[in-house]
């Protein structure tokens, strides 16, 4: 009978023919190695979504304001981030993280909105 070895220490492993690990403690380490990389990448985003609400939070303190872009980029709003987009019947693309939404108005002004 041929011995198995845990696929993270090499260790020989003891009990059942279908295990891969010798110990939880293995099995948890090898995983968050295999899983590493998606893992940083949705914490990343995660964490810069947030920013961006709180940004749109704190500059939209009324649930409707208008303000020049300079504003946003002085806070480092990400534009390339946001959670969903929403077109009207007239055409205007709202761009929303989570209940915070913002729309592009001419002259590089931007018009903040609160979803309800």
């Amino acid at each position: 009978m041929e011995t198995k070895t845990c696929a993270e220490c090499g260790e020989p492993i003891l009990g059942r023919s279908d295990k891969k690990f010798c110990s939880d403690y293995c099995r948890n380490a090898y995983n968050n190695k295999v899983n590493r990389e998606a893992k940083n990448l949705i914490r990343n985003t995660n964490n810069h979504l947030r920013k961006n609400y709180k940004i749109l939070s704190d500059l939209n303190v009324t649930g409707k304001t208008t303000l020049p872009k300079s504003k946003l980029t002085d806070h480092q709003f990400d534009f390339n981030l946001f959670t969903s987009i929403y077109t009207t019947k007239n055409g205007n693309t709202y761009y929303y993280v989570y209940d915070q939404g913002y729309l592009k108005l001419e002259n590089d002004y931007y018009l903040l909105i609160k979803r309800e």
